[in-house]
């Protein structure tokens, strides 16, 4: 997992992640907080491209937060924040299909398609390549 092959608004998404994992007692990072975080961007960009393919972003943030409550809890004031194994799994597969797609950085697109090929909670994940791939409409990501 190469942080650095992260576009700014992806790492910033990261580490709104740790946030939510921290907030939520977790000794884990796990994909389930990495697709919370996106779900609740302002700018809405995960929610448009879920409904976009079919479903309803509101249904898949529920279940996401259904989810994080199941995980363990840990208590102490400094909990050291790790990986799972999941979450670095998830990373990975947003770097392999940022490559094939020609993209030089892993965008928010990327990691929400790898979020949902981890777990689906429901969404098509044929419609949403499609729904990237009408946003993308064919331009790579080159920058940071």
């Amino acid at each position: 997992m190469n942080i650095e092959k992260l576009t700014d608004r992806s790492k910033g998404f990261l580490q709104s992640a740790e946030g939510c994992a921290s907030k939520n007692s977790n000794q884990y990072l796990a994909p389930e907080h990495l697709l919370k975080v996106l779900l609740d961007d302002k700018d809405g960009l995960a929610s448009s491209l879920i409904k976009e393919a079919g479903s309803n972003p509101l249904d898949v943030r529920a279940s996401v937060e259904a989810d994080i409550e199941k995980m363990p809890k840990v208590e102490g004031d400094s909990v050291q924040l790790n990986f799972s194994q999941n979450f670095s799994k998830v990373i990975e597969s947003a770097e392999e299909a940022a490559n094939k797609a020609g993209d030089s950085y892993v965008t928010v697109e990327r990691l929400l398609q790898a979020l949902l090929a981890y777990k689906n909670y429901g969404v098509d994940l044929k419609k949403l390549n499609e729904a990237v791939n009408n946003m993308r409409q064919g331009r790579p990501a080159q920058s940071a």
